[in-house]
């Protein structure tokens, strides 16, 4: 097998090979160290390489499993490789050694995936774009002068790129869903309660932060999804689903009810471009037999963005100070970006009653999106209302949070992190592109369990327009 050859499989094409014996585990993780050091220095999506544990763990503990020898790559948030630092992309945690395997990468690892490498994210997954400033951003790909999204822009950039044909993500605003677009891959947004983040988290966020994976292909993102929905005991939620969502892709689908949007949850109109890519893939998933109704949802009058300004700064207070406290620093003294910083000072200002009414706010947008998905199987829109972004668009080198919240969920991405809030499944396709060439992502929003309703007309879609 040469380079080219293994860009063109999927995660499952590959693992037939190995099945098949047509190519070894060892032949895989060479080609894709190979590629990935053919493009590292330019595009950046790692933050740590793991190339003799992976050649390790071919050796003395691959025993199987349905993806057997697949190279694959681990976002470094909010999972744990026992030996190996968690850093969030901040020097603070640069010695946060884990001493234990997350659930979910134990998982990963009884599907005989082959971790190689952690991928970068923004400085503490702050952002939709992934430019620490204490490290070289990460690039598109496509247009090196352009982001990849964030905050899995590593992992995007790498299955883009063709490190991987799959690579783990999380998502707690549209951090899979974003980077997928601005890739032109598939991103699904599980269900809350669907993956587990245990055994040390319970509930990212107040329960808006969940894991899966971006991939090339949709059945990748089924079969991961099988592979990793195995709860860890006294999980906070529950999404149970008996059925192996890859084998029921390709069944015949259920007549949906699609609402389409041509404004933003604030009000504000689609671009022309934007719209008339929406309304294209509405009238294919019609001609695919589904229904579809043009609606209108209005969300102005709820606080959209307290969940993101105040769960996000009581996280980052109490995960940073007790960093420091093990580190006997103050503070004030730690080596993290301005806008980092400033969420810790700000965070210090609320109340237990600041968090629970939060809580209750983003709740209560839930019920509203929810009264929509009582009329409706699923709500379509752009994943972006902007559809590519500049490296330098935007970074941490300020204080000012409601600018930067601002920008990410009311001008950049503002239909993504509203599903965070509902606990829906949500996802990116790939679907058409801007006048000058760059992939357009097509978002579906469903309720929570809603998982193979998403999967299924995203494998429809895919085989009546591929992207791969």
């Amino acid at each position: 097998m040469n380079k080219n050859e293994y860009k063109n499989f999927d995660a499952i094409g590959l693992a037939n090979l190995v099945k098949n014996r047509e190519v070894s585990p060892h032949e895989l993780l060479d080609l894709a160290i190979e590629i990935t050091e053919e493009n590292e220095s330019e595009i950046s999506a790692l933050n740590t390489r793991l190339y003799e544990q992976a050649r390790s763990y071919i050796k003395n503990e691959l025993s199987g499993g349905y993806l057997e020898g697949v190279p694959f790559l681990v976002k470094d948030l909010n999972v744990s490789i026992k030996g190996i630092p968690t850093t969030m992309t901040c020097d603070l945690f640069k010695d946060n050694i884990a001493d234990f395997n997350s659930h979910l990468i134990e998982q990963y690892k009884k599907a005989g995936l082959v971790i190689f490498g952690l991928t970068k994210t923004p400085e503490m997954a702050l952002s939709l774009t992934t430019e620490p400033l204490a490290h070289p951003p990460t690039r598109n790909p496509i247009n090196i002068k352009y982001s990849p999204g964030g905050s899995s822009g590593g992992s995007a950039a790498a299955v883009c790129a063709g490190y991987v044909p799959a690579a783990h993500g999380t998502d707690g605003g549209g951090s899979i869903r974003v980077p997928a677009a601005l890739c032109g891959l598939f991103g699904l947004k599980p269900s809350r309660g669907r993956i587990s983040s245990g055994p040390l988290i319970g509930e990212g966020l107040g329960g808006m932060v969940t894991s899966h994976v971006i991939t090339k292909s949709v059945r990748d993102s089924a079969v991961i999804l099988d592979i990793s929905k195995n709860n860890f005991l006294g999980e906070p939620y529950y999404t149970t689903d008996e059925k192996v969502f890859l084998n029921e892709i390709d069944k015949p689908t259920n007549k949906l009810k699609i609402a389409y949007l041509t404004k933003d949850f604030f009000g504000k109109k689609i671009s022309n471009e934007l719209n008339q890519n929406t309304i294209k893939i509405a009238k294919l998933c019609q001609s695919l037999g589904h229904e579809i109704s043009e609606e209108e949802i209005y969300l102005g009058d709820f606080d959209v963005l307290r969940a993101w300004k105040i769960l996000p700064g009581v996280n980052l207070l109490n995960i940073i100070n007790k960093k420091c406290m093990s580190l006997k620093i103050d503070i004030k003294d730690a080596n993290i970006e301005p806008l980092t910083m400033a969420w810790i000072e700000d965070a210090k200002s609320y109340s237990a009653l600041d968090y629970h009414n939060t809580i209750n706010i983003m709740h209560a947008i839930g019920r509203k999106i929810s009264y929509y998905l009582s009329k409706y199987d699923l709500i379509l829109s752009p994943t972006l209302a902007i559809p590519k972004l500049e490296i330098g668009a935007i970074k941490g080198d300020h204080t000012d949070i409601d600018k930067h919240l601002n920008f990410l969920f009311k001008s950049f991405s503002p239909f993504t992190a509203i599903f965070n809030q509902s606990g829906g499944a949500a996802m990116s396709i790939p679907f058409g592109k801007t006048s000058d060439g760059f992939p357009l992502g097509m978002h579906f929003a469903g309720g929570i369990g809603d998982e193979l309703k998403l999967l299924k007309l995203a494998y429809q879609i895919e085989k009546t327009a591929p992207w791969i």
